[in-house]
């Protein structure tokens, strides 16, 4: 039983850490566009810009 006295408080920073670490990453701006990250990977990159110290 005395195990319960150390485990109960122990969830309860490690949900209150969870609830605190969410908040921020909401605050932050986390969660503002989910829909764009995974249509990126369909689109090709830029071409590379040449090089203007290359002279052949």
């Amino acid at each position: 039983m005395s195990v319960v006295f150390i485990m109960a408080p122990i969830a309860l920073v490690l949900a209150a850490v969870a609830v605190v670490g969410f908040v921020w990453a909401a605050r932050d701006g986390q969660f503002d566009d989910v829909e764009t990250p995974k249509h990126r990977i369909l689109f090709d990159d830029p071409p590379p810009k040449a090089d203007v110290t290359d002279k052949r």
